[in-house]
């Protein structure tokens, strides 16, 4: 592991504003943010494109506006908040990775080991857009405050709280690494944390964009056989046979509940992952279960949407439908890091577009179009 030279941040920074009245985003030069004790300032070498913050610019996710958006990172640390007394391991010139679950560490949840569960982060960051103190670290140049959607990663500086970084071998590409902290972050915990998955076990992803596709590359460093992939892009069905699916469905194409019925000898399978978060992909994903199976709901749906699921087929074949939300940072953070440095994930072939922090907007403007296949990342200015 190696420290890089870091100079000190300049006064101002750009960063992608979304102003909360219509779906697209806006550069602007506003002050650097300062960290606070328990803090870091991260200069962000990348952000990775995620369907959840196109979700919160549609007005599907509810959250305060304005506010700079971005909730995985990659980046150098500058500083550390005044009154820092424990940095973790960490040191100012660490090339590190940010999670977007930001555990305080202090709560009954956090106490536990249950980082994923965090009552302050979905207190305080998610309802707020604020950091454990109440108050954002962002704010526009005449001192209005910018809401923080986790670490607000779309920007050329970041405070993060340190218990939300891991170090970043130097083996790792640092641009592709900014998905570590949720698109691979979240197979993680959808594959080992809800769904147990063990090796010889069947299953299906629905929905193989950014996280589906990450899902399907965990599942197949634990050994999962089958490995199905249900999508409606043939383009995406192809980067997933790619990235280890033995079998692809389009389900535009064809009844996906029988296919994948019939690809399993009639059974269905032990585990459907469903990554999108839409009413009919839900129900389809626990319709693909065999007995005993277990439906891991990983797609955060719009607004109040509800996945309709018949109760008596669910009671009598002892199915389960499982949430998740991430992981659990202190722990799997560095394990999902570990787990890409092995050469078991392939983070590079994930990675299918880069736009600069200028071209913020075009990013997810092609997300929502559907024109991304895999993920996409947004490189900082130079």
């Amino acid at each position: 592991m190696t420290s890089e030279t870091t100079m000190a941040p300049p006064t101002t920074m750009k960063a992608a504003v979304w102003n909360g009245t219509e779906p697209h985003i806006q550069v602007e030069t506003i002050p650097t943010p300062h960290p606070k004790a328990g803090e870091a300032l991260v200069r962000v070498r990348a952000c990775g494109v995620c369907h959840t913050d196109l979700h919160v610019m549609k007005g599907e996710v509810a959250f305060p506006s304005p506010a700079v958006l971005g909730h995985e990172i990659s980046g150098t640390i500058v500083e550390f908040g005044e009154g820092t007394d424990d940095q973790r391991g960490l040191a100012v010139g660490d090339r590190v990775v940010g999670a977007f679950i930001m555990p305080c560490t202090t709560c009954d949840a956090c106490l536990k080991g249950r980082d994923d569960l965090c009552h302050n982060f979905f207190n305080e960051n998610r309802l707020h857009g604020t950091l454990y103190d109440g108050t954002s670290r962002l704010a526009r140049a005449d001192g209005s405050s910018l809401a923080m959607y986790s670490m607000a990663g779309l920007a050329e500086y970041s405070v993060v709280p340190i218990a939300a970084l891991a170090l970043l071998p130097d083996s790792l590409p640092f641009d592709a690494a900014a998905i570590l902290g949720c698109a691979l972050f979240t197979a993680f915990g959808a594959a080992h944390r809800a769904a147990a998955l063990e090796a010889g076990e069947s299953v299906v992803v629905v929905a193989t964009g950014g996280v589906g596709s990450s899902i399907l590359q965990v599942c197949r460093a634990i050994g999962a056989d089958p490995i199905i992939a249900v999508d409606v892009s043939d383009e995406k069905l192809a980067r997933a046979a790619e990235l280890g699916a033995h079998f692809t469905v389009n389900s535009a194409d064809v009844d996906a509940v029988a296919t994948v019925r019939e690809l399993t000898g009639g059974r269905g399978v032990d585990v459907a992952f469903e990554a999108l978060g839409y009413p009919q992909t839900f129900t389809q994903a626990v319709r693909m279960l065999d007995e005993g199976g277990r439906m891991v709901a990983v797609g955060i749906g719009a607004g109040a949407a509800k996945g309709e699921v018949e109760i008596t087929p669910l009671v009598r074949r002892g199915q389960r439908i499982i949430g998740t939300f991430g992981a659990r940072t202190r722990v799997d953070l560095p394990a999902v890091i570990a787990l890409t440095a092995s050469g078991a994930i392939d983070l590079e072939g994930m990675i299918t577009r880069r736009y600069a922090l200028d071209d913020a907007d075009d990013a997810y403007q092609a997300l929502m179009q559907g024109a991304i296949t895999g993920r996409a990342i947004v490189t900082m200015n130079d």
